[in-house]
């Protein structure tokens, strides 16, 4: 009696997502940064809401102090939500341009979804010099290119590590594939 050889099956979604559902996400992320970039959260608005806050939370706090803690959280505000901006937009492009032997990350991608990201910062910079209570400024459009930039090369590194971990599953699976057709072979003689 032979022994029983079964191969590893390989399962897959056959119904993929509508492309159009990837915009979804990145569209909606869109629309709050547009909304951030009105007057209501200016600068001046969300100052005294938070100082207030602040002080009720943890007592008096020196308003020279405050305005230092509420820039940088302002800039970090920046740096994550155009980051995010750049990532959900890779994952727009992704669904939406087919590239051939590309399945985890593609530099067209990632260029688009820069480019893309460092526009909407420009266009929200250049927004803001018209709303009295904003600012519009070069270095934000910088920094949130930079961050841009920089969630790019983290999508990179990630799925970098991810097409490798598959590379290797693959070779596992071929491997085993392998050895279950040479034990059929030596079962059947």
């Amino acid at each position: 009696m032979s022994p029983i050889v079964t191969e590893p099956q390989v399962v897959t979604n056959s119904t993929p997502r509508p492309a159009w559902k990837q915009w979804i996400p990145a569209a909606a992320w869109l629309g709050i940064i547009c909304f951030e970039s009105t007057d209501l959260l200016s600068s001046a608005h969300t100052g005294s809401i938070l100082y207030s806050v602040v002080t009720h939370l943890f007592g008096h706090v020196n308003p020279l102090v405050f305005v230092v803690w509420h820039h940088l959280l302002r800039k970090a505000g920046h740096v994550t939500g155009y980051a995010v901006l750049s990532w959900l937009l890779f994952r727009a492009w992704r669904a939406t341009l087919p590239v051939p032997n590309a399945p985890a990350w593609s530099s067209a991608w990632a260029r688009v979804a820069f480019l893309m990201t460092a526009l909407v910062a420009t266009l929200d910079e250049w927004h803001q010099m018209f709303i009295p209570s904003r600012t519009g400024n070069l270095r934000d459009v910088v920094l949130d290119s930079g961050a841009a930039f920089g969630a790019q090369v983290l999508i990179w590194l990630f799925l970098r590590g991810c097409d490798s971990r598959q590379d290797e599953t693959f070779s596992r699976f071929e491997a085993s594939s392998s050895t279950a057709d040479t034990t059929a072979r030596a079962a059947e003689k």
